[in-house]
């Protein structure tokens, strides 16, 4: 394991005299890491000891963010200090492929980092630098992989964006090895590993600058974790709080991991010449993705990985550098991941030519308020998580998210509503307005590509016996409030607190006729009574939402019946007449069944 690392240390013996005296970096990445997984941004339940400790001797950003939802493109703006749309890497790659359910078409995507493109780490080497890679690297294979892109050293980085596996052997049913994780202890766990390399590196090069990127796997599915933590965490997973023990068993295994690297540099008395860097590359992520219980939640931030909402961008960053960084500081001032390349530059005294879009923050490490701008993000993919394509821009307090699909926009004051409950586009439309023209501003700077109709467009087609479901995930909401929900304890369209918001289901017959139709809908206590009509063309049937006791106690319930001219695309709509209580319903589907 040391090998590589002591032979690059003797390559770097004479160093140019105006590498002495430069600070390290340390830069330190995890995978799917929500900003509420951590104790020191407000878990009671994960225990990340470490990581809080780092917080009280640094500062902690409260309104620090990803540039993407998902992995790739994130990990694309730490390297290049670009928005990921400027070097054409807009989903995790390769991303996923169209379905005959989505309206649109992604667009044409990158499937790896241009070579042309300046990386920190070749921006440092001719600073005197060391540079290591060790962990996940996701930003093309063969040809493409860090030593091509300014790193020295590559331990476990290529193409994939999951490890082969995270017990030892690291390897695949094909023979496949993970990149410098060829031999290891019999269950030697990849955090663990990870760990130690890194404590490796920064042995060997303990006497020279260097920057060590160190992008961990964990805490991204599959959730595998040591047995000993996970039966400390053993408890009844609930959906809808932070509950599931092999998560937690990894986020503690990770924060345990981060505490080696900080002690090695205590040992070794780098600490005082050393920046490091803590953050995530997305939120957490809080859909099932096939699993029993989702991995986390994000509350108070609204949906998770894969959503433009705050719990799929807002994500950690705490920075600790003694003697640069007031210890226990907090600030609420706005950043990117688009700014880690500036930040390193500044703090090392190094420099680039290659363009970027991100600032230093440096000054705002020391307490100084950064110029104000705005950030932006364009995620023109439908995500394994259920969102759709979109586009987002935050200025000031408020945050404006775009969709697609139907032009949809929604406003924010981000300040006072975390959760993104209440959308403003109807009491602010000058803002909208605004907001609208920046981000259409930016799209056109960054070249940023966009999805283009399905032709092959065939949405909720009926199943071998006839049956139409229509999810509420396949709906399209008009109005201000009413939203899909697609957290598993709720999984509904629901916030229907406005009667004049509604649905739209579009939907494919093999033929005409009449259809019988189940809603399966929720209501709370004394919320029960509001007249809702669903419709198809001319033909409309009208029912009464009952009371169910609840929200999410929802209920199936035949309703009447529908007829449906002729085979082809249809749309049912879904419309509320009266509204007597605090909200219409929760309507989580509607099944059409052909009449007997």
């Amino acid at each position: 394991m040391l090998r590589a690392f002591a032979v690059l240390a003797l390559g770097f013996f004479a160093l140019p005299a105006s590498a002495a005296g430069k600070p390290n970096v340390v830069l330190i990445v995890i995978d799917d890491l929500g900003q509420r997984d951590l104790g020191c941004y407000g878990s009671t339940f994960y225990k990340t000891p470490n990581i809080d400790r780092m917080a009280k001797d640094g500062v902690r950003f409260t309104d620090f963010y990803a540039a993407c939802p998902v992995c790739s493109p994130t990990r694309a703006s730490i390297m290049t200090g670009k928005y990921p749309q400027r070097v054409g890497i807009t989903d995790w790659l390769p991303g996923r492929k169209d379905l005959p359910g989505q309206r649109l078409k992604r667009p044409e995507l990158k499937n790896e980092l241009a070579l042309e493109e300046v990386t920190i780490a070749e921006a440092l080497k001719p600073h005197g630098y060391v540079t290591a890679h060790i962990g996940k690297w996701h930003l093309g294979g063969k040809g493409f992989e860090p030593e091509k892109q300014g790193f020295d050293v590559n331990v476990a980085g290529d193409h994939t964006g999951t490890p082969l596996s995270y017990f030892a052997p690291f390897a695949n049913k094909a023979g496949a090895t993970m990149p410098g994780l060829e031999k290891a202890a019999p269950d030697e766990y990849l955090t663990d590993r990870l760990a130690a390399e890194a404590e490796s590196f920064i042995t060997a090069n303990k006497d020279k600058p260097f920057f060590l990127y160190l992008p961990h796997y964990g805490v991204h599915t599959p959730l595998r974790a040591p047995q000993p933590l996970v039966d400390k965490y053993k408890t009844q997973a609930v959906h809808g709080r932070q509950s599931n023990p092999v998560y937690a068993a990894m986020v503690e295994s990770m924060d345990a991991a981060v505490g080696r690297v900080l002690k090695r540099l205590d040992d070794l008395k780098l600490s005082d010449n050393t920046l490091v860097l803590f953050t995530s590359d997305n939120g957490g992520l809080a859909t099932l993705e096939g699993m029993p219980f989702a991995p986390t939640i994000n509350a108070p931030l609204r949906e998770g990985k894969g959503y433009l909402y705050e719990g799929g961008v807002r994500v950690p960053l705490i920075a600790k550098w003694p003697g640069k960084v007031k210890p226990g500081t907090v600030t609420d001032q706005v950043a990117c991941s688009i700014d880690f390349f500036d930040t390193i530059l500044e703090a090392t005294g190094a420099t680039s030519a290659a363009r970027r879009d991100g600032v230093s923050l440096v000054p705002a490490f020391g307490g100084e308020k950064l110029k104000p701008r705005s950030l932006y993000w364009h995620y023109p993919h439908y995500a394994n998580q259920g969102s759709r394509p979109g586009g987002a821009v935050r200025a000031g307090n408020y945050k404006l998210v775009e969709y697609y699909e139907d032009g949809r926009r929604e406003l924010f004051d981000v300040a006072k509503d975390l959760s993104e409950s209440r959308n403003l586009a109807a009491d602010k439309p000058d803002v909208v307005r605004d907001l609208a023209a920046k981000l259409d501003a930016w799209r056109a700077d960054v070249g940023a590509k966009m999805p283009t109709p399905n032709p092959d467009y065939r949405p909720n087609p009926p199943d071998k016996d006839g049956a139409i479901t229509l999810h509420a995930r396949t709906a399209l909401v008009t109005g201000t409030m009413l939203r899909f929900e697609p957290l598993p304890h709720k999984n509904t369209l629901g916030f229907w607190v406005n009667r004049d918001d509604s649905a739209a289901f579009d939907f494919t017959t093999e033929k005409g006729g009449t259809f019988a139709v189940e809603v399966l809908q929720g209501c709370g206590k004394g919320s029960g009574g509001a007249e809702v009509e669903l419709a198809v063309g001319a033909e409309k049937l009208t029912f009464t939402v009952k009371d169910t006791g609840g929200f999410q106690a929802f209920e199936a319930r035949d309703v009447g019946t529908l007829k449906v001219a002729a085979a082809g695309r249809h749309t049912l709509t879904v419309k509320a007449k009266t509204k007597p209580g605090a909200a219409v319903m929760d309507l989580r589907q509607i099944v059409l069944r052909p009449a007997k």
